[in-house]
């Protein structure tokens, strides 16, 4: 059973926080706060997981209960931490977070938060739905194009 301190909360990420990924450098960074790799997991429901915009961003959309059971990584963090990804993910004003039950590779539920976009254009559906995401160098992520309205607005994003 993985156990989990008081103070700590658990973090379900899918994107470009995994290990391997451009951004999981906030999850290492010490001065970010703690982070502790818990265990690969999955969600235990179905959300639809697309690339956003050309720059080869993930956008978990909340519409529970299509797509695909969506695989990521459960992190233990801080508050300290927990802050700085509410940063990173601009929450509570582009993305949002909600708790949710994450089945472990171990075969353990374990309630995680993950971050999620509750107000998306319905053309955001009809993108092919995933069940992972990776980065490649044919499709590179770029985070600049998430923090500027311009280039959202040609991706067909709404703030």
């Amino acid at each position: 059973m993985l156990k989990m301190s008081q103070t700590l909360k658990r973090v379900f990420v899918y994107g470009t926080l995994k290990s391997g990924e451009p951004n999981h450098h906030w999850l290492t960074t010490k001065a970010n706060g703690l982070a502790r790799f818990l265990a690969k997991g999955t969600t235990v429901i179905r959300f639809p997981l697309v690339i956003g915009t050309r720059y080869n961003i993930p956008f978990l959309l909340d519409k529970k209960g299509v797509g695909h059971n969506v695989q990521g990584e459960i992190y233990e963090v801080d508050s300290t931490m927990l802050s700085n990804l509410d940063v990173l993910e601009d929450y509570p004003r582009y993305y949002d977070r909600e708790l949710q039950t994450i089945l472990t590779d171990q075969n353990e539920k374990l309630e995680c938060w993950l971050y999620l976009i509750r107000n998306y254009p319905d053309a955001m559906l009809s993108k092919p739905l995933l069940s992972s995401y990776h980065n490649t160098p044919q499709q590179s992520y770029s985070e600049k194009s998430v923090r500027d309205p311009q280039i959202a607005a040609k991706d067909d994003l709404s703030y």
